[in-house]
């Protein structure tokens, strides 16, 4: 289906004012969420064995955070509905600091599941809530390209905190009369969203009219455009009350989907700096920390720039499914075929080809659930597939770090790994082939956004 892409002067001005001024400060603050979310990766290679965790016990901890994510999750993005993005964002980013920067206390494995337990609790909200604001500010026909430029906050998370992460383990004992160098890791990289969160009570507008920064045409003629295509979307589709949304099998089925897309990215994220210091034992390659997050951050930089393209052609061509799908299939084989290979370089080599298929498929994802949902029910819709889907986060790395213990090795965990990616490709397929079975009319047949006409 074709989506209109001609707007008026105004309504192109007012859309590349806010690319200027909104995702600057979204990718910086998702930026450090997804840092201080998996730097415990960074962490494990001194932290596990100072506090005495196993494979499946660090884990454990790792995957805590998703619980408390999961509960708060649908809660929290309807607050941020309720109060406006800006106070809410807010909340969020100055309370996971201050949780965060507490890691660097923790001193047994009960403390340590505690503080990820509350991290989650805190953080619950963010991701969903950004991306439904997302839909606040940008015509459909825009989304993915924007929402791959905001998301590209996670690759790239990885491609300079690692090396900064492997840097403050190796060099920051004794820092801040820290002992222990993760802990130094810990405390400093929880700083900056306390900064950011305060920064954004003054520079986040809720909507484009509240935004000082446009002017009167700009703010009428952009509102026209985003409530256009919401009116149409329910006339054409049907309005969704709430409840309808989170029982919606169409819901449920990019939820699972989800499920699979985040099990893959989060598998990598915990795992990959273990599974490349592991190379001296595989292959005789013995790496510093700081080569160790040198080359955890290949995989994560080519994932960005398949991200990038990857939405660019989806957003040229409307066309949502396959652009999910077939990257899903190319991250399960590199993924799949990573841990079997001969050398590292080849292994780091379908590691990337991995990362480069996981993070394609991420920011077209998310056109998906915004094709269908408005208002109220996108709120709670977004956020039960995003709380759904990061229940991953809580599994994956349990049972990777689980089957590690079991077998010796990475190759159980990430054939398994490679199941759950191939699914979510299978499900994004056949949603794109049915109709909802909630008697919604006139499904698109790919999921793409419907048509408006632009002003």
């Amino acid at each position: 289906m074709t989506i209109v892409t001609t707007y008026s002067p105004a309504t192109l001005r007012a859309i590349k004012k806010a690319t200027v001024r909104l995702l600057p400060l979204m990718g910086l603050l998702y930026f450090f969420n997804y840092l201080d979310r998996v730097n415990v990766g960074y962490a494990a290679l001194r932290m596990n064995e100072d506090l005495g965790l196993s494979s499946a016990a660090y884990g454990l901890g790792a995957g805590l955070f998703f619980i408390g994510y999961f509960i708060f999750e649908v809660p929290s993005n309807l607050m941020l509905h309720k109060v406006g993005a800006r106070v809410w964002i807010a909340r969020i980013a100055i309370t996971w600091g201050i949780l965060a920067t507490c890691m660097a206390f923790v001193n047994s494995s009960e403390t340590f599941y505690l503080v990820r337990f509350l991290t989650g609790i805190a953080e619950a909200g963010l991701f969903p809530g950004l991306i439904l604001f997302l839909t606040y500010w940008f015509p459909r026909a825009r989304r993915a390209k924007i929402t791959a430029m905001f998301i590209l906050a996670i690759p790239l998370s990885s491609v300079f905190g690692a090396p900064v992460s492997s840097l403050l383990l190796q060099h920051g004992g004794g820092w801040l009369g820290f002992e222990q160098s993760w802990r130094v890791m810990f405390f400093l990289e929880g700083i900056p969203p306390i900064i950011i969160g305060i920064c954004t009570l003054f520079l986040l507008p809720n909507r484009p009219r509240d935004a000082k920064w446009l002017t009167a045409e700009e703010k009428s003629e952009l509102t026209q455009v985003i409530d256009a295509e919401d009116a149409q979307q329910v006339q054409g589709r049907g309005h969704m009350p709430l409840k309808r949304a989170l029982t919606s099998s169409r819901v449920v089925g990019l939820a699972i989907t989800y499920f699979g897309i985040t099990y893959g990215l989060y598998a990598m994220s915990f795992f990959l700096p273990q599974i490349i210091s592991g190379f001296q034992e595989s292959f005789g390659s013995k790496l510093s920390l700081l080569q160790i997050g040198l080359v955890t951050a290949i995989p994560f930089g080519i994932g960005a720039v398949a991200m990038l393209l990857n939405a660019w052609h989806s957003d040229k061509t409307s066309e949502r499914r396959f652009h999910t799908a077939i990257p899903v299939v190319v991250g399960a084989v590199g993924i799949a075929v990573a841990m079997n290979l001969g050398s590292p370089s080849t292994t780091v080599v379908a590691i990337s080809v991995g990362a480069a298929g996981i993070f394609a498929a991420l920011a077209v994802f998310w056109q998906l659930p915004s094709a269908f949902l408005t208002g109220t029910a996108a709120a709670g819709g977004i956020a039960m597939i995003n709380s759904f889907g990061n229940l991953s986060g809580f599994v994956g790395p349990y049972l990777t770090g689980w089957l590690h213990d079991l077998t010796g090795n990475y190759k159980a965990g990430m054939f398994l790994v490679a199941g759950f990616m191939l699914l979510s490709a299978a499900i994004v397929y056949k949603l794109g082939r049915t109709r909802d079975d909630e008697g919604l009319q006139n499904a698109s047949p790919d999921l793409a956004p419907r048509v408006h006409q632009a002003t």
